[in-house]
């Protein structure tokens, strides 16, 4: 990381990072009740009052904590966007497009191939989770980035990266390591870091240890009435906010856990204040239900039943993850692999709650398998399971049902 921050007041960070908001190993983590749960509506109890959650999904879309020291004064991101990235690339790399606030018929009349039509779709702040300060000359002069930008997409109502927002959804599209390494201010040797993270992956530790593991970006939905949201639940969800902002956003705030040696301080403090809004936002999101007709429902009640008799030990009670009592399990106990638990607190992995399956491939938390049918064939095999080809058939429409 080459923003720089003195221990104990401000932190020494070796490379940059982007917001990852909540991190979720996406394992066979749920059950019926779990599925009822998520469906069903939040009590005010839960979720905060309506005023706290509209509170929160302002600081959600719009608030980068005062990251801008990191992406303009350090990274020089706001010379780069300005001069090089128009529409096309921009979308190329996932960035997303609120069609809600575009003119009626603008994409008709602007050049896609310009960097000026960037620029004027900042002034009028309509790329999902960037932030910017336009001048009157249409320079940038301050750019930064928010909890939306890793954990919003669009419908594609407009055309593939346009649209209306879809806010909790990750998106697996943004290639956040091709960002960061736009920038002018990154040796070389950091740069293949993070061109080799690809399209919906993000280590938020290596700008700490130096080392590499991405994880692929997480779901903000469906967290209410759940503890720990990150894969090693080394705290709840606030605890993660705050992590992300202050050590990966560069955000102006403070964050201290001396189980891994961090402790950022700023005066005034940017973030602390937000985090019960912004976790009463991520509460409210709703889990999306499957697609009509995308799976087959006879199938889906049998997986039901085999998923009660082969899941159920970990994936307990309304939340469908024994975490909540403080369970976590060693990488061997499921078969993933576990240098990235290796570089955290707990050393180990918690159970995470289904939210959503057919949404967000690929699957575990480092995204080596690829579709359901391979998370079912997985613990088939590392949890001797003993299913049938069709059983395991059977288990994956339950799964694309949750």
């Amino acid at each position: 990381m080459i923003a720089k921050m003195k221990h104990s007041a401000v932190r020494t960070m070796r490379s940059p990072s982007i917001v990852v908001a909540t991190l979720a190993l996406v394992a066979l983590t749920a059950g019926a009740a779990l599925v009822g749960c998520e469906k069903g509506k939040m009590s005010s109890e839960v979720v905060g009052s309506s005023d706290l959650v509209a509170k929160g999904q302002r600081i959600f879309r719009f608030d980068t904590f005062g990251d801008e020291q990191l992406w303009t004064d350090t990274l020089r991101l706001n010379e780069v966007v300005e001069k090089d990235v128009d529409p096309t690339t921009a979308l190329r790399v996932g960035l997303k497009v609120d069609a809600d606030v575009l003119p009626p018929g603008i994409l008709k009349k602007v050049d896609l191939k310009s960097p000026a039509t960037t620029v004027a779709l900042l002034k009028m702040n309509a790329i999902v989770g960037i932030q910017a300060t336009v001048d009157s000359n249409n320079h940038i002069t301050r750019l930064g980035v928010t909890c939306a930008l890793c954990h919003s997409t669009v419908d594609n109502s407009v055309m593939p990266g346009i649209g209306r927002r879809k806010d909790g959804w990750p998106n697996r599209d943004l290639n956040v390591g091709a960002i960061i390494a736009l920038s002018p201010a990154l040796p070389a040797d950091k740069k293949a870091v993070y061109e080799s993270w690809g399209p919906g992956k993000y280590d938020p530790r290596f700008n700490l240890d130096g080392k590499n593991t991405p994880l692929v970006l997480p779901p903000a939905y469906g967290l209410a009435q759940v503890k720990n949201e990150t894969y090693t639940a080394e705290g709840p969800i606030s605890y993660w906010n705050a992590y992300v902002a202050v050590t990966q956003m560069g955000g102006q705030g403070s964050f201290s856990d001396p189980r891994l040696g961090i402790d950022v301080k700023h005066s005034p403090d940017m973030v602390t204040s937000k985090l019960p809004a912004l976790r009463a936002y991520q509460y409210s999101l709703p889990v999306p239900p499957p697609p009509a007709a995308s799976f087959n429902a006879a199938a889906a009640e049998r997986g039901n039943a085999l998923f009660g008799q082969t899941c159920l030990a970990c994936h307990v009670g309304a939340t469908g993850t024994d975490n909540n009592s403080g369970k976590l399990h060693a990488p061997a106990e499921t078969g993933v692999d576990g240098t990235y638990a290796a570089r955290t607190a707990s050393k180990a992995y918690r159970t995470t709650p289904l939210r959503a399956l057919w949404q967000h491939p690929p699957y575990f938390h480092d995204g080596s398998v690829a579709t359901l049918a391979d998370v079912v064939a997985h613990y088939n095999r590392v949890r001797t399971l003993g299913l049938t080809v069709d059983q395991q058939r059977d288990l994956v429409e339950y799964l694309k049902s949750l």
